[in-house]
């Protein structure tokens, strides 16, 4: 199980309904993408930050460990906006470093945003709903199978990794890329197999097109509900009196 998985399985917010976590960090997000960069972002991260590690309880290494891959994209791409191509060859933005900025500002609050969600509800309770409120029940099984192969995939990968460790498959370079590009087909071969074999396994089952699961019932109408939407305007009132200042 991956650490942002088990951190929602055990959250102190499991309790609550999913609709009621999705409006919390759902607001915050769109202050995230509505407010101005500055000092929109740095706000709405900051409040983010302050209810996953205070009021969620997120262990700080999950949520450092989740946003490592994201930040590392994020920042790799902003390094466009340092460069513009003309006429005259490739040179420095002028304004380059300010749109960089204000791009790794955003993104990284809209993902801390997201990043909340995801540490407090599991999939498993989130995807089941998603057909109540309109999603095609095909497009929430497919996700779900997605999922549940995922995890299938990785299990397959670490012992495939470990029979290479223990066979000197990464004692040198070379041997390293030869490994990698083993693990790969490995990984692929046995991906397609399993698809295959579980399209077979719901074919012999009678699979008409609708897999019915048990959904705990969590009930909406709580004090959680009425709370949600507090953070969202906190960050709100707060970049309003920032920029007010300004």
């Amino acid at each position: 199980m991956l650490a942002i998985d088990a951190a929602a399985y055990r959250s102190p917010w499991r309790r609550h309904h999913p609709a009621a976590k999705g409006l919390l960090a759902g607001g915050l997000l769109a202050c995230a993408l509505a407010l101005p960069p500055w000092p929109g972002a740095p706000v709405t991260f900051a409040v983010a930050l302050a209810v996953a590690l205070g009021w969620a309880r997120v262990p700080p290494r999950t949520l450092a460990r989740a946003a490592r891959a994201p930040l590392g994209f994020v920042l790799t791409g902003s390094l466009a906006f340092l460069v513009t191509v003309g006429p005259g060859g490739i040179g420095w933005a002028p304004d380059g470093g300010h749109r960089a900025a204000e791009v790794v500002a955003r993104c990284a609050a809209a993902l801390l945003c997201q990043l909340l969600f995801a540490s407090t509800t599991p999939l498993a309770d989130a995807l089941p709903r998603l057909t109540r409120i309109g999603v095609p029940a095909a497009v929430v099984e497919v996700a779900a199978l997605i999922y549940r192969l995922l995890f299938l995939v990785l299990d397959a990968a670490r012992q495939i990794r470990a029979a290479q460790a223990g066979r000197l498959g990464t004692l040198t370079f070379r041997a390293t890329w030869r490994s990698l590009g083993g693990l790969g087909s490995a990984i692929f071969i046995r991906s397609f197999d399993r698809a295959r074999r579980l399209e077979v396994g719901l074919a012999g089952r009678g699979y008409t097109g609708d897999l019915t699961v048990a959904v705990r019932e969590i009930p909406l109408a709580t004090r959680f509900l009425a709370l949600a939407p507090i953070p969202a305007l906190l960050a709100l009132a707060a970049t309003l009196t920032l920029d007010g200042l300004r």
